[in-house]
């Protein structure tokens, strides 16, 4: 680990890093109509109302965080308090789409994790609760600025969703070597990974962020979670085969998992620098030479089915997954976030309303088989 001496000292935390801009509310009303219309949209097509993005899980897993010991200060805030803590976790690996496409359509992912038995004052909406979400997605940024331009992103995904699949399994194809071509440039074309020319990389040797800060006690801070494990650091940069295989990212994900489990290490990025590390625009990856992210917990895995139907029925069927579901200390914040506190609940109820299948926010960690 680097020196501590050798790291500008931590922003600490106040409210007024954030800037409300006073057009999100409309903003906000423009998501929720689309993403209204992703959910009625893949209820339509396929009888069911699926999330209105990262509808298709690819892993459904239990395992638990336990907090490192001997943090520096700034370091132990939050549920990363109290050094050796074990938190019970729920995983789920999934796509960005709205719609359950074959994984030979190459797309961004998601890795949500939810703790429980997380003590603390509550945020607004999950009193009562004893959970912590933290949402991370394999790529360092949002890739995008704010909740307006995410309106215009989330309408290109409104327009692909219930399209004909063999179109985008084709379109895929062509844009996943050209992403490959800008990767090794060094940039990347968000709107190439969004259409399905993402990397073939295998979920459980990938890395995952926030993307955009949180609260992080008395401080600010994006986090991440990296292989840390021999046989996931083995699969980092492993280029998969999808040909002909629909659920591909289940099935290695599962040969995987069944034989050994493993280990991510999370770890967090003070906010540092008030130039370099802004809190509005969700487009901008802090950097890392003078501010590493540095490890708070190790998150194990044990070996277990990587999916079946009746995880899928606990999981996808009758659990959400929200960054505002959690405590006070680790508040979302910047654009982005405030969009996703409007936005998440009510994709949640209208799949509840559709598929007659009320979500809860469980008070354990619900049994998988």
């Amino acid at each position: 680990m680097i020196e501590r001496s050798l790291l500008a000292p931590p922003i600490p935390y106040d409210p007024s890093v954030e800037t409300v801009d006073p057009g999100e509310a409309e903003t906000h009303r423009a998501l929720n109509e689309v993403f209204a219309g992703i959910v009625t949209a893949t209820h339509e097509d396929l009888g069911k109302a699926e999330r209105g993005v990262h509808a298709k899980s690819h892993a459904l897993l239990e395992g638990e965080l336990r907090v490192e010991n001997d943090l520096w200060p700034e370091l132990a805030q939050g549920i990363f308090a109290t050094p050796g803590r074990i938190y019970p976790a729920l995983i789920r690996i999934s796509s960005i789409a709205g719609d359950p496409l074959s994984d030979q359509v190459q797309l961004p992912r998601g890795f949500a994790l939810k703790l429980f038995g997380v003590d603390g004052e509550r945020l607004p909406d999950a009193e009562g609760d004893v959970t912590q979400d933290l949402l991370f997605a394999n790529g360092p940024a949002f890739g995008i600025a704010d909740a307006e331009s995410f309106l215009g992103q989330l309408k290109l995904l409104e327009t692909t969703t219930d399209r004909v699949e063999w179109a985008k399994k084709a379109l895929s194809g062509v844009l996943g070597p050209v992403e490959k071509f800008l990767e090794m440039l060094g940039t990347g074309s968000t709107t190439l990974m969004k259409l399905g020319g993402y990397p073939r990389r295998h979920p459980l040797g990938d890395r995952y962020f926030t993307q955009v800060p949180i609260r992080f006690g008395d401080y600010v801070a994006k986090l991440d979670l990296v292989p840390a494990s021999p046989g996931f650091e083995a699969l980092a940069g492993v280029e998969l085969d999808y040909a002909g295989r629909a659920n591909a990212l289940r099935e290695e994900v599962d040969r995987t998992i069944r034989g050994e489990g493993g280990a991510f290490s999370l770890r967090a990025q003070l906010r540092r620098n008030a130039e370099t590390d802004p809190v509005e625009d969700a487009s901008v990856a802090w950097p890392e030479a003078d501010n590493p992210y540095l490890p708070v917990a190790t998150l194990t895995i044990p070996a277990q089915p990587g999916w079946t139907a009746e995880r899928a029925r606990r999981v996808d069927d009758e659990t959400s997954f929200h960054p505002w579901h959690g405590i006070a200390a680790h508040r979302p914040l910047g654009n982005i976030m405030r969009a996703r506190r409007a936005a998440y609940p009510m994709s949640a109820k209208l799949r509840t309303r559709l598929n007659g299948c009320p979500l809860h926010e469980p008070k354990a960690k619900p049994g998988l088989d």
